[in-house]
């Protein structure tokens, strides 16, 4: 049967310091406030071939969506995330996302446009077995995942070639991830040779 949203978050789960970011995450006053991208799907991954706890994964990532575009106001949640970061031992990265389109341009040499929720952020993720999003709140937890679980659960990675697609990117996180998980299959973008 393939995995559906349950089986995922509940192997996502598997390991308490995602459910317990969960936690702290969702007694945040901030709005429109998921888990995203590797870090879950990694950890499924970590599952499914019994590798360790937070096994190659860099960092957890957390996205929020705040009207105030003030970097003041995002270094201050930056700030409140950090002892949360180390009591439970792991690097997490938050962001707002109203605020990428100030800053993306000048990282990443190409425009992105403002974002209206959280979810568009996922959307335009590089691979599409990382568009995923986890969330709790008080009527449980939610996940969000366009593309469904197939990729996840068959460790396949696949361009997002939807928007803000580079190919060399693609192509340096997926050689980065294979060196980790050498049970995935890669799949090449568009115009190039397979992996």
């Amino acid at each position: 049967m393939p995995m559906d949203a349950e089986q995922f978050r509940r192997l996502a789960l598997r390991f308490s310091s995602l459910d317990a970011l969960l936690d702290e995450v969702a007694q945040l006053p901030l709005p429109d406030t998921w888990i995203v991208a590797g870090c879950l799907t990694q950890t499924v991954w970590n599952v499914q071939t019994g590798r360790a706890h937070g096994y190659g994964i860099g960092d957890y990532d957390v996205f929020y969506f705040d009207p105030d575009l003030s970097w003041e106001a995002e270094d201050r949640v930056i700030a409140r995330m950090r002892p949360i970061s180390e009591r439970l031992g792991i690097a997490v990265e938050i962001r707002n996302q109203a605020r990428v389109h100030l800053w993306y341009a000048a990282k990443h040499g190409t425009p992105y446009p403002p974002l209206h929720r959280c979810a568009d952020g996922i959307d335009r993720f590089l691979t599409r077995c990382t568009q995923v999003g986890l969330q709790r709140s008080k009527r449980g937890d939610e996940v969000y995942a366009p593309f469904g679980f197939d990729d996840i659960e068959q460790m396949i990675v696949r361009p997002n070639t939807a928007a803000n697609f580079s190919a060399s990117a693609y192509v340096a996180k997926a050689a980065r991830w294979k060196s980790l998980w050498p049970e995935l299959t890669v799949l090449p973008p568009p115009g190039k040779m397979p992996f």
